[in-house]
């Protein structure tokens, strides 16, 4: 078994964390593999497949599997107040217990000059200034999943463990358009212009689909119907 088949192993036993109910919730382990996909398809982007930027692919790709790990360290079924820690732990937190988690899984299955540098991957990317390509080109690929229908999954999902509706999820969603939250996303997250691109599509297309949420939430194209029906009795 290769280093790498060990890499992806590892993550998918820490990833897949326990439902409420006590089965396996695949929600963390399915996120991490969209991101080593974002990673991948990154590194084949002009940007980069045309320059002289020398990437380490194997701790690049080490630290997407394991960039999200901390937060299986509340995945506690038989603590459900855990659970609620998954949805609002900050950024930094889970940095920090993700490479205490990498340190913790892969020490003694890879050398630790591959540890630490899977670590400091994942440390430098949540700093907007890094020079480090590798932990620029895993931001990119973590902020990607943000975006679009995979981000509003991810929204939903963090909604509902708070017990919330769709009613709450468009209020939070007229909050940050008029703290114009996504303009600010799209301009500060991305590092490469390509990704940049690819983020404003996905959410140009979101913004289609909360519009429609919107409409049948609160019934408008029934009462729209109403009106028109009235409006031919008028007539």
């Amino acid at each position: 078994m290769s280093e790498m088949d060990i890499v992806r192993d590892v993550a998918r036993q820490v990833l897949t964390v326990p439902t409420l109910t006590g089965g396996p919730d695949s929600w963390l382990w399915d996120r991490t593999k969209r991101i080593v996909r974002n990673i991948e398809h990154i590194c084949r982007l002009p940007e980069l497949a045309g320059s002289d930027m020398a990437v380490d692919r194997f701790c690049l790709i080490g630290a997407g599997y394991f960039c999200d790990s901390g937060f299986a360290r509340y995945a506690d079924a038989q603590d459900p107040n855990a659970r609620l820690v998954l949805a609002d732990m900050t950024a930094g937190d889970l940095r920090d217990f993700s490479t205490q988690v990498v340190t913790d899984k892969l020490s003694g299955a890879l050398p630790g000059p591959k540890i630490d540098k899977i670590n400091k991957i994942i440390i430098e990317s949540g700093d907007r200034y890094t020079e480090m390509i590798e932990a620029m080109i895993l931001s990119d690929a973590r902020n990607l999943d943000d975006m679009g229908s995979v981000g509003l999954f991810n929204e939903f999902r963090r909604y509902t463990i708070h017990g919330k509706g769709a009613t709450d999820v468009l209020e939070s969603w007229k909050r940050k358009i008029d703290y114009q939250y996504w303009e600010a996303r799209l301009k500060e997250s991305f590092r490469f212009e390509s990704v940049r691109r690819v983020a404003q599509q996905r959410h140009e297309t979101t913004e289609y689909f909360m519009n429609q949420l919107g409409t049948e939430n609160a019934a408008r194209d029934l009462e729209e119907l109403i009106i028109e029906s009235l409006d031919k009795v008028v007539s």
